[in-house]
This record gives C-alpha cells, sequence and structure tokens, in this order.
C-alpha cells in the first residue's frame, strides 16, 4: 500500500479491534475520524512514511492493548498524560520517529494505570535520567531505550522490578559508572546491550550468575578495562559476544575459546588483548564471525580454526601473528571475508582461495607470485606486500570484482588484456610497482571505475585517448552499488566496509563504503608517458582529482581542461610542456590544488581571481618563460633567454611574450630587400654619390689589406 491513508469507510468500522498497516509505503497523516475506533485493542502502524501529530487520536483509544508507531516520521510531542486512561496497554513502540516524548513524573499516588510487557522509545530524544514512570512497571519482558541521551547509573532497578525482563537495550546514551550485576538479579535475561556509553571499570568475576541464560551481550564501546573474567565460558546459552573498543587487556581466558562452545559471533577489536588465542585450546566450533583485529595478539596462524567449519567472516588484522598462511584455509568452504592485514605471515598465498567477498592480507611479507587460480572475490587487498612477477590473468578472471587494490608490490610484465571483463570494477590501484608497456585501451571498457591509480610505475607512450570513456564519477542512480559487505547472524549486524586508499591534494585520503561512489581520480603520476595530453581528457566532466606529473609529456595544455568543472586537485607538473597557460582554466571554481611547475610553459600566468587567488609561486616554479605576481616577475619586463648575450633595450615597446617569430622574420627579410633596393636606385640616378660609394669601397679594401699586411709581417717577426 502507498500514499494517504483516506477514509474510504474504514472510519466506518466502528467494531473493529486490530487494524494492521506495519510495512508498507503509506504517507501523510492520518485520518482524525480514527479516534472514533474506540472498540480497537490493536494498532500497529510500524513502518511506513507517515507524518502528522498522532497523540489526539491514541488518546481517545482507551481500549488499546498493543500501540506500535515506530518507524515513521510521525512528530510533535507525545505526553505519557495522552495515555493516562489506558489501563489494558501492554505494548508501546514509538521509536524511530521524530516525535518529542515527554514522560511525566509519576508518585505512588499518580502511578500509570497501565503495565507494559513491551516499551519502546529508541530514538525519542529522551534526556536526563531513567523515566520514572518505569519505578511502577513490573510486568516489562522487553525494554528498548537505545538512541537516547540518558544520563546516570545502570538502572538496577528495572532488572529488580521485572524479573520475567527477557531483553535490555541502552546502546548509545550517557550511562556511567559501574557495571556490577548482583547474582542472581535476573535470571530471565537473554539479549543485553548496553554498548556505546560510559560505564567503566572490570567487569565481576561472577557475571555469569548474574546472566546465566543470556545469549546476546553487547559492552562494546565503553571504558571497561583489565582482564576477562574467566567465567563467561559458565554462560553456556551464549551466541553474540561483543567487547570491541574498550580499554580490556591481559590474554582471554582459554576457558573463554574452548568452553563457549555455541558461540556464534566473538567480537574483540580494538582492546588491548595479547597472548596467543589461536592455540591448541581454540574450540569454537560454531563459530560463524570472529573479529580480533586492533589487538596485539601474536603467534600463529593454527589449524585449530579449521574446526569452525561454519566461519564465514575471520577479521585478525593489525595484531603480530606471523608464520604462513597454510593451506587449510582452502577447506573452509562457507569463507565470505578474511583479513588479515597488518601482520608478520609470509610466504605464498595459497591458489585455493575458497572466499566468497573479501580477501585483505595487506601489509605483510607474502611474497611469490600472485596465485593464478580463479574466484569469485569482490573485494581484493593484497597491497604492501613482497609480490612479485605478473598479475596472471585468471586473477581478473572475476566478473564480480568491485575492488582490486595490489599496490606497494613487486609486480612486472603488463597490464593482462583479460583486465577487461571486470566490467563492474569500481576501484584499480596498481600503483608502485614495476608494471611496463603501453597502457592497454582495454582499460577504457572498465567504464564504471570511480578510482584509478597507475601512478609510480614504468608505462611508456602516450596516453589512450579512450580513457574519456570511463565514468569516473559520471554515474546514475543505477550504477550506484553497495560497497560494504553485511551479514546478519541471529538478528546481529556484520558489517564490513570497502575502503579505497587515493592520494589526492597532496594526501592520501581513504574512503570507505558507499562514499567511493562519489569519489572519482585518475592518477597516472611518476611513469614513463610521453605525446601530448589529449584533450578527450576535457571530457571527464565529474572528475575530481587528476594527477599527470612526473612524466615527459609535452605540447600544450588543452583548453578543453576549462571543461573540469567539478575537479578540485589538478597536477601537471613535471613535464615538458610548453606554450601558454589556458585562460579559460579560471573558470574551474572548486579547484583547490593546482601545478604547473617545472615544465616550459611561457607567458602570463593567470589572473588571481576566485580559486587561482589561493595558488602561490611554487604552483608555477621551474617554468623560466613564465611571468607574474606569483612569480615576482614583472610581465612588462623582457625577459632574457639563457642562450641570449645580449640585454634587449627596456625601451621595447612589444611585450617579449607578445612576439611572433614568422611575423618578425618576414618583416626584417621584406625591410632589407627594400634597403637593398633603395641603395642602388640612389646610386644609379646620382652619379656623385656613386663616385663617392666606390671610393669608401676602395679605402676599404685597401685598408683591409695593409691590416692584414702588418698583422703577418709582426707574426712572422716573432
Amino acid at each position: 500500500m502507498e500514499g494517504p491513508l483516506s477514509n474510504n469507510g474504514l472510519c466506518e468500522l466502528r467494531n473493529l479491534q486490530e487494524l494492521d498497516l506495519s510495512v508498507n509505503t503509506c504517507e501523510g497523516i492520518l485520518p482524525p475520524c480514527l479516534s472514533n475506533l474506540t472498540s480497537l485493542r490493536v494498532l500497529d502502524l510500524s513502518a511506513n512514511q507517515f507524518t502528522g501529530d498522532v497523540s489526539i487520536i491514541i488518546s481517545n483509544l482507551t481500549s488499546l492493548t498493543h500501540i506500535n508507531l515506530q518507524n515513521n516520521h510521525f512528530q510533535g510531542l507525545f505526553s505519557f498524560s495522552s495515555l493516562a486512561n489506558h489501563s489494558k496497554l501492554e505494548v508501546l513502540e514509538l521509536g524511530d520517529n521524530k516525535l518529542e516524548v515527554e514522560t511525566d513524573d509519576y508518585s505512588n499516588s499518580r502511578a500509570p494505570k497501565f503495565q507494559l510487557k513491551v516499551l519502546g522509545l529508541s530514538n525519542c530524544n529522551l534526556t536526563g535520567e531513567i523515566p520514572k514512570f518505569l519505578f511502577h512497571q513490573y510486568k516489562l519482558r522487553e525494554i528498548d531505550l537505545s538512541h537516547n541521551n540518558l544520563t546516570g547509573v545502570f538502572p538496577y532497578c528495572l532488572l529488580n522490578n521485572n524479573p520475567r525482563l527477557e531483553v535490555l537495550n541502552l546502546r548509545n546514551n550517557s550511562f556511567t559508572g559501574q557495571f556490577d550485576l548482583s547474582p542472581r538479579l535476573n535470571t530471565s535475561i537473554i539479549l543485553m546491550d548496553v554498548s556505546a556509553n560510559y560505564f567503566h571499570g572490570q567487569l565481576q568475576e561472577n557475571i555469569s550468575m548474574s546472566l546465566p541464560y543470556i545469549s546476546y551481550l553487547n559492552l562494546s564501546t565503553n571504558s571497561f578495562k583489565g582482564i576477562l573474567p574467566s567465567s563467561l565460558c559458565n554462560m553456556s546459552a551464549l551466541k553474540i559476544l561483543d567487547l570491541s573498543v574498550n580499554m580490556f587487556s591481559g590474554e582471554v581466558p582459554k576457558e573463554l575459546v574452548s568452553g563457549c562452545i555455541n558461540l556464534n559471533i566473538l567480537k574483540l577489536s580494538r582492546n588491548k588483548f595479547h597472548g596467543q588465542i589461536l592455540s591448541t585450546h581454540f574450540n569454537l566450533t560454531n563459530l560463524q564471525a570472529l573479529y580480533l583485529d586492533d589487538n596485539q595478539f601474536s603467534g600463529i596462524l593454527s589449524n585449530t580454526i579449521s574446526e569452525s567449519s561454519e566461519l564465514f567472516a575471520l577479521d585478525i588484522s593489525n595484531n603480530y601473528f606471523s608464520g604462513v598462511i597454510t593451506s587449510w584455509i582452502s577447506n573452509m568452504t562457507d569463507l565470505h571475508a578474511v583479513i588479515m592485514r597488518n601482520n608478520y605471515f609470509k610466504g605464498r598465498l595459497p591458489c585455493e582461495l575458497p572466499i566468497g567477498e573479501l580477501l585483505d592480507v595487506s601489509h605483510n611479507s607474502l611474497s611469490g607470485s600472485l596465485p593464478s587460480c580463479s574466484n569469485q572475490l569482490t573485494y581484493i587487498y593484497l597491497q604492501a606486500n613482497k609480490f612479485t612477477g605478473p598479475i596472471p590473468n585468471a586473477f581478473v578472471n572475476s566478473s564480480s570484482l568491485l575492488i582490486l587494490d595490489v599496490r606497494d608490490n613487486s609486480l612486472s610484465g603488463k597490464i593482462p588484456n583479460g583486465i577487461s571483463a571486470l566490467s563492474d570494477l569500481r576501484v584499480l590501484l596498481l600503483r608502485g610497482n614495476h608494471l611496463n608497456g603501453l597502457i592497454p585501451n582495454q582499460l577504457c571498457k572498465l567504464n564504471k571505475i570511480s578510482l584509478m591509480d597507475l601512478s609510480n610505475n614504468s608505462f611508456s607512450g602516450s596516453i589512450p585517448r579512450c580513457i574519456s570513456n570511463i565514468f569516473f564519477g559520471k554515474i546514475g542512480p543505477n550504477d550506484l552499488v553497495l560497497l560494504d559487505i553485511r551479514y546478519y547472524v541471529n538478528t546481529f549486524e556484520v558489517d564490513k566496509k570497502a575502503e579505497a586508499e587515493f592520494v589526492t591534494k597532496r594526501r592520501a585520503s581513504s574512503y570507505k563504503g558507499d562514499i567511493i561512489n562519489f569519489m572519482s581520480g585518475l592518477d597516472l603520476s611518476c611513469n614513463n608517458l610521453t605525446g601530448e595530453i589529449p584533450h578527450e581528457l576535457g571530457e571527464l566532466v565529474e572528475i575530481l582529482a587528476l594527477n599527470l606529473s612526473h612524466n615527459q609529456l609535452k605540447g600544450s595544455i588543452p583548453r578543453a581542461f576549462s571543461r573540469l568543472t567539478q575537479i578540485e586537485s589538478l597536477d601537471l607538473s613535471y613535464n615538458k610542456l610548453s606554450g601558454v597557460i589556458p585562460i579559460e582554466l579560471i573558470d574551474l571554481n572548486f579547484l583547490e590544488v593546482f601545478s604547473v611547475a617545472h615544465n616550459n610553459l611561457s607567458g602570463k600566468t593567470p589572473d588571481m581571481k576566485a580559486q587561482f587567488s589561493t595558488f602561490d609561486g611554487s604552483s608555477y616554479e621551474g617554468n623560466p618563460y613564465l611571468c607574474g605576481p606569483q612569480l615576482e616577475k614583472n610581465c612588462t619586463t623582457i625577459v632574457q633567454s639563457p642562450n641570449t648575450p645580449t640585454t634587449i633595450s627596456e625601451e621595447s615597446e612589444a611585450k617579449w611574450y607578445e612576439i611572433d617569430p614568422e611575423a618578425f622574420y618576414v618583416t626584417f627579410y621584406v625591410s632589407y630587400v627594400m634597403f637593398l633596393l633603395a641603395l642602388a636606385s640612389v646610386l644609379g640616378i646620382n652619379p656623385y654619390w656613386r663616385r663617392r660609394w666606390f671610393n669608401f669601397i676602395e679605402e676599404c679594401m685597401y685598408s683591409s689589406y695593409y691590416f692584414a699586411s702588418d698583422a703577418i709581417y709582426k707574426l712572422l717577426a716573432r
């Protein structure tokens, strides 16, 4: 269903008891006549696009037991006083709207008439301490107060007053203090999420006695410290444990990795754990996702992890693991993501890679040639290793590949022609290798690329004109792709954002997730490219960064570059470009970095207007025939060429950069011929001047003769 909810007889259903419109695309305000449905017990409008004030309608429906308005655009003030007569109310879910929920201060004499079982107030702009009306609730099963700004200590009263409480979600608030739960305080808790708060201190040793049946425990993004209690393994029903982004230290208890056999997801990321967690004691056979990144773990990648046959995500990056990546990984047929970056692995990469989407083993010491086997990877990160040899054809034979990053290795040879099969490729990063040969035209078939970095190699020849066929940011809504890996295990979201590093504006920036769709750049710097810059590059109208520096490009700067209206960084330095800087470039209003330094450009620098007023002499240095205020060189003064021994008078009216060489030579020869003709005419008409001219020539000849004779005589006399 979509569109506004009109009456259409709905308000005439006076005996209607249940109205469920959830998960549609209905919009607009609710018909006021809905308040006439006084027999209504269940009202579920969740996951739509309704707007307006709903509190007046709700206040009249006193028979309601179930109210679910979450995931809409309702707005205005919603006061709990409107529920004063709702004695039968058991379920109230208002989360993820634009409501400003006001919870009234209840005393014992003014206790609410309802006893809730489910309360959902996520993202309802709640501030201060826990709402006091909760002190009078004794039948609660689920409480969701996440994504607010509630303060104070952990609300132990909720657990004391509600012995049947199963779900407690306090995520993303401002609670602080210790997190000490009394033993047997509440044995019914199945899910507890207190992540993204300010809890601190150590976890109590007997925490398992307080939460014996818990299945989901999320304590991430707090300030917990100290070692983990070994009693965690006594939570026999625990399936998801997230302790990431804290200050835990020490070794992970052996009991945890050997006794919690029902664990599906274990997240210990971004702590200070050390030691060998992947030892022979590791026995989490039901594990589906393991995140150990950003710790100080060491040791080898033990084969014991291969017993976790359902593992689909493994992230052990930024640790001190070492040894080789053994071939047992080929038996992990369910793996979708393997991240082992920033460790000390060595040896060759196994060929039989079963990974479904992501392989990241960058920043290790892996060597040898790249595996020649084929796979269906979506993201490949192999940068900063010691891989050698060519890029195998089979390695680029995955039609689903979106990101290929093999930067900073020792790969050699040419780019394989088979790379044109990567029709969906969005990011190609080959920087810092020994690749050579021409840049193949096959790259132009990868027209969906947004980032291409071929810098710091040995490519030669000219820049292919067909590069203008590549999108480089010129994509429509239908071309956008989800650059995230996202899985759900028991409602727990496992999310890994795709990442691409690209140098722009003279600094390396990392772009993560869907932002890659909107970043575009081409870097061909530090190669041996020759020829002229193709004017077709001016058709890349959506590109944000273009770097052609440190090559041997010649010719002029294309005036078509003035069409690069979105560009923010343009670097043409250290080439052999000549001619003038096109004045049309001054229209590039978003240009933040610009350099044409160390070329053979001449003429006047662009006027210091708009963005060009921000560029100093470093953008133009190394061009001896450029002048302008940025270079502190006055353009009204004729600049002397290094090969000219004499100085041209400052009284010359013509500016040196305006002289046309062809016009100069034609004028000179015509003037010379006219002078000779005029002289001959004068000598032919006037005999007196003719005799004087011949006498002058004769005297010059005798003088030259006697001068030469005297010089020879003196030379022989010595």
